[in-house]
């Protein structure tokens, strides 16, 4: 047994000794026999090459990769022969190391188990005209046998520090990419062969259209992959389960497709979780660009499919991405607790060409709130990247206290009370945030609790339903309760959404109004504009794409015509029944018509308007009063200002035509000394109560008369009304205790100078004479004093005689 084992030793040595010689042999005959092994080299590349090869040196190694022989070479050059002309040298390499099979470099064939390529570039360069320097490869290249060229299996390769780069001028593209180590093994098969790789590269360059940057800009792509190729189709495919750009790992499944006309590539990539930024960074610059505009703070699921043909200028793409109660930082502010589905591509219509104007952003079923307001948005949709626009259905139920961050103080503070809100909405987007949005639906509050800041103007449980139907603004349904009043209200704006933007000015604002009670004070502000408010107006004045913000410019620059019905009209003292009214408001003034109202057992019409001032508000009114009550009605707008004459002076029944201009406050008071205009007045069944003129000039004249209640079947005067000054047209005061003629200017201050003709026979029976021929005679006979009231220089009214007056 053992000499049987002694022989087969001996027969294993030797057979290892003779391949050992043999393979030394090898090494010996590529020493000594370079020029030759070269020219096989060049021969073998000739076949395949048309060009200038250049291949500085070369030299044999037989123990670095032993039991295969090393070829090494330095300094290898290969370049088309029009490289004069674009200077891309297609190979450049500083150092190859090729390992060959002896065996069959013995027979004259070079078969390669491994190569090794340092310090290298690979430049495809095509010109405008669409030359490639790819050129130098021999197209269709036969051997001996007239059939194409052998496939060969490589086996394993090793790449470190070579770079790889296409440009293409004709397509603008542009790739480039750096390994820093790639390490693989091939592997032949009947169809093609498999490779599997290990991968360190650097993207400088990825673009697929230079003008709009590079994908994948600077960065590292490392891990491992399997790949393969089949001769048949053409089809060569990549997959990675945890590939490396950057920071963050992707799958990777990829699939080219070389025998296409032309070549065709898709690409499918994932990412379970990324940063909003990583992932914007991997994207073209003019895609980042604009992403780089929002920010996601939490990672997102993200898929993507990029897919083409090499000559196209832009890939589809095909991106989606996964949020989860997430947040969204936008230019138009930050939403909290995000959550959809986002899907983006360039090929929204598939017949036009790939670019931002065919491009889609979708957000399905998302769900958010925006500065603590819940809102979903079923699908929305941002079309055309370069001009967006953006579409979407908005719902959104919040109590209404949500939205005064919103408002801040622009426009209104809501106490309490909800919000349901029901919208298609559709808006230009200019510097990432909607303009001018065009809305339809309807937006329904109740119980609302809220302050109108412009002109301070107090609700509570209010309820209100706008709907924005074509382009028209419908309020129904509404309930306003400011304080003590009640005001029902149905609303109407045709045209809103084409006026809403370019001419709030333009818009009117038709109400029909109808209150049981309605207390005027409550509502004064919102009527006369709050005019203390200049500083806001005059901001206000450039419109807005902003809706809120152009919501205050609407309320300050539309028209709103109102149709009144009111049961009980309150103003301080004063109390009106049965009331009807239209008024036209708009920016800086209140028109008001065909008013009538019931008061103090008389009726009243007026028309008139109300011009809004800076400071002040100007009143010009018309008034027609018929048989009313003079105390109740002088009682009731508190004497007109007047101190000497007031309605504890007056009784009867009042009719009067007023025009009278004045200056009123915000808060709807006369301001005294700003009335100005004439008054017709017809007292009847009247009486004159105390009033401390005549009983001035009774001390004078008639100091045996009783002149504290003079009555008065019918007194017609007629007054110019000038600030504090009142100037009294000659008229006859006609009593049962005194008969007068009075002309002059009162003066509420002063300025008094009234002059009287008083005679001084009692007409105690004057009632009982119905000629007037007989009565005006018996009037003046006897003595009649000419008497002069003036005031002093302190106001005081001094009475003396008449002097003027003979």
């Amino acid at each position: 047994m053992r000499r049987l084992l002694k022989i087969v030793l001996k027969i294993v040595a030797s057979i290892a000794l003779l391949v050992l010689l043999l393979l030394f042999g090898a090494m010996l005959y590529i020493t000594y026999n370079k020029d030759n092994v070269l020219k096989l080299v060049n021969a073998e590349l000739n076949k395949v090459l048309d060009g200038k090869i250049t291949i500085g040196s070369m030299r044999s190694g037989f123990f670095q990769q032993f039991p295969h022989i090393s070829l090494e070479l330095q300094n290898v050059f290969v370049r088309d022969k029009r490289f004069a002309e674009h200077h891309h040298t297609l190979l450049n390499a500083k150092y190859i190391s090729i390992s060959v099979n002896a065996w069959a470099l013995l027979r004259g064939e070079l078969a390669v188990n491994h190569i090794n390529i340092s310090n290298a570039s690979v430049d495809i360069f095509t010109d405008s005209s669409g030359y490639s320097n790819l050129a130098v490869f021999k197209k269709g290249a036969k051997n001996k046998g007239g059939e194409k060229s052998n496939n060969y299996n490589f086996g394993m390769v090793t790449l470190t520090n070579a770079g790889f780069m296409v440009e293409d001028q004709k397509a603008n593209k542009k790739f480039d990419f750096v390994a820093n180590e790639v390490n693989g093994r091939s592997a032949e098969s009947d169809s093609g062969w498999n490779a599997a790789l290990h991968l360190d590269v650097t993207a400088k360059s990825m673009a697929f259209d230079v003008r709009n940057g590079s994908f994948l800009k600077n960065k590292t792509i490392e891990g491992d992959l399997t790949g393969g190729y089949n001769n048949n189709s053409g089809r060569m495919w990549v997959k990675s389960e945890s590939l490396d750009f950057g920071d963050d790992p992707f799958q990777v499944n990829a699939v080219f497709e070389t025998l296409k006309k032309p070549a065709s590539f898709t690409f499918h990539i994932a990412s379970k979780q990324i940063l909003w930024r990583n992932a914007s960074s991997l994207l073209a610059a003019n895609i980042k660009e604009k992403l780089d505009r929002f920010n996601i703070t939490r990672p997102i699921a993200v898929k993507a499919i990029i897919s083409g043909g090499f000559a196209d200028r832009d890939p589809f793409l095909y991106v989606t991405a996964i949020l989860r109660d997430n947040t969204v930082i936008t230019p138009g502010g930050t939403f909290d607790h995000t959550s959809f589905e986002g899907i983006f591509t360039n090929e929204y219509q598939r017949e036009k060409v790939r670019n931002d104007d065919n491009s889609v952003i979708r957000l399905i079923n998302m769900q958010g709130s925006y500065h603590n307001i819940p809102f979903a948005i079923d699908t929305g949709s941002i079309i055309n990247l370069n001009k967006p626009i953006a579409t979407g259905n908005f719902r959104a139920d919040f109590p209404l206290t949500g939205i005064n961050e919103i408002l801040g103080d622009q426009v209104a503070r809501f106490g309490r009370g909800s919000v349901s809100m029901r919208l298609r909405y559709k808006a230009d987007i200019v510097n990432y945030r909607l303009n001018k949005p065009v809305i339809a639906g309807s937006i329904i509050l109740n119980n609302a609790e809220l302050r109108y800041i412009p002109d301070d103007l107090r609700l509570k449980n209010s309820s209100i339903e706008l709907y924005i139907v074509g382009n028209d603004l419908l309020m129904k349904n509404l309930r306003l309760q400011s304080g003590r009043s009640v005001v029902n209200m149905e609303g109407r704006v045709n045209n809103f959404m084409n006026l809403y933007y370019e001419a709030p000015e333009k818009i009117l604002l038709t109400w029909q109004i109808n209150s049981p009670q309605f207390y005027l004070g409550e509502f004064i502000g919102f009527l006369t504009g709050g005019i203390n408010d200049t500083t806001k107006k005059a901001a206000r004045k450039a419109n807005s794409g902003n809706v809120i913000d152009q919501l205050s410019n609407v309320l300050e620059k539309g028209k709103s015509e109102m149709h009144l019905r009111v049961d009980n009209l309150h103003y301080l003292k004063f109390l009106a029944t049965d009331v009807h009214a239209n008024l036209l408001t708009s920016e800086d003034k209140v028109l008001v018509k065909n008013v009538g109202l019931k008061h103090a057992g008389g009726f009243l019409k007026l028309s008139g308007s109300i011009i809004k001032g800076q400071r002040t508000n100007k009143l010009d009114v018309n008034t027609t009063i018929s048989h009313v009550d003079v105390h109740e009605f002088f009682n009731a707008f508190d004497n007109f200002g007047l101190k000497d004459f007031t309605a504890d002076n007056l009784s009867g029944y009042l009719s009067a035509k007023t025009q009278i201009t004045a200056e009123m406050s915000d808060q709807a008071t006369l301001l005294p000394g700003s009335i100005n205009g004439t008054l017709d007045v017809n007292l009847q069944n009247g009486a004159l109560i105390d009033f401390k003129p005549i009983g001035s000039v009774a001390k004078f004249a008639f100091p045996f008369r009783n002149l504290k209640n003079i009555q008065l079947s019918e007194l017609n005067a007629r007054f110019d009304v000038h600030g504090d000054q009142f100037t009294i047209y000659p008229f006859k005061l006609s009593s049962s205790v005194l008969n007068m003629d009075v002309a002059g200017v009162y003066g509420i201050k002063n300025g008094t100078n009234i002059t009287l003709d008083v005679p001084l026979r009692n007409p105690k029976n004057d009632t009982t004479i119905h000629n007037e021929e007989k009565l005006i005679k018996k009037r003046y006979r006897g003595i009649v004093l000419h008497i002069r009231a003036k005031s002093d220089s302190a106001g005081k009214i001094k009475i003396g005689w008449n002097k003027d007056r003979k």
